[in-house]
């Protein structure tokens, strides 16, 4: 059988990262777990957000099975990459990195732009990541997006106008610190459900980047050597939650673009 492939995020947003993953592993095993019991991570201290962060971790790879991780969560990633991996023996991937480096495939002029939720953009995590890799990355906050997705304005003209208005200041201030850019990274994987209101509103020319996308991308490719042994006709999806299993599964669907089937409760604690 092929490994167990662990996913992880602190709500529901994660779950457009299952769905790129599914697409590129369609024989997998894999296990979601949302800690919505304890979300929002960004509210909470790097200590906190560290420790709820690798408890759902050692759920996944103790009590799971899984063999590889991927944290999609853009703020667990930023703020506790180094805790989770301390915390487990398998590998981890976050969202970050494979978001930067998509970033640096599509983008020509090494400007790019990155929206993302407030504790995403505080942590300055991707404008550290694209630094890396030779480009200069201009980060902002779109903090109304993410109750939009859930409240399941994905295609309303309310939404449309915000991310206008989002996006035109965004532009105003890379013009005025002389960037010319021609990417924008998506860095909250809420973001993709709304990627055809965000390509209609950026220049011509401009490629956006899902950063669930990358990922999965990423994960494939290392996954590749693993994968072997009889293989499953389906994917096998199991999806746990810490608390409102039954909001999950109505949210559920919506990312993951199928039925997310009964959704287990499991306690971490506190």
């Amino acid at each position: 059988m092929p490994p167990i492939l662990g996913v992880f995020d602190s709500g529901f947003g994660g779950l457009t990262v299952l769905r790129a993953l599914l697409r590129r592993l369609p024989q997998a095993r894999f296990a979601f777990l949302g800690d919505t019991a304890r979300l929002p991570y960004g509210s909470k201290s790097r200590r906190t957000i560290a420790r709820y962060a690798a408890q759902s971790a050692q759920f996944l790879v103790r009590e799971q099975g899984a063999e590889f991780l991927v944290i999609a969560c853009n703020t667990a990633s930023a703020l506790a990459l180094d805790a989770i991996q301390e915390a487990v023996p398998v590998p981890v991937l976050g969202v970050i990195e494979p978001g930067a480096e998509a970033a640096r495939a599509a983008s020509r002029t090494g400007d790019v732009l990155v929206i993302a939720t407030d504790a995403t953009v505080q942590s300055h995590a991707y404008a550290a990541a694209c630094r890396a890799l030779g480009l200069r990355a201009l980060e902002m906050a779109c903090p109304l997006l993410v109750p939009l997705v859930e409240e399941g304005w994905t295609e309303h003209t309310v939404t449309a106008q915000v991310i206008r208005v989002y996006l035109d200041q965004l532009l105003g201030e890379a013009a005025a610190q002389g960037l010319n850019p021609d990417t924008l990274v998506l860095g909250c994987t809420h973001y993709p459900l709304l990627r055809p209101l965000i390509e209609s509103a950026v220049p011509a020319g401009m490629r956006v980047i899902d950063s669930a996308e990358a990922t999965a991308e990423t994960a494939a490719r290392l996954l590749s050597p693993l994968e072997g042994g009889n293989l499953p006709s389906a994917a096998q999806v199991r999806c746990f939650a810490t608390d409102s299993v039954e909001k999950f599964e109505r949210l559920g669907s919506r990312f993951l673009d199928r039925p997310v089937g009964k959704v287990e409760l499991v306690d971490l604690g506190g």
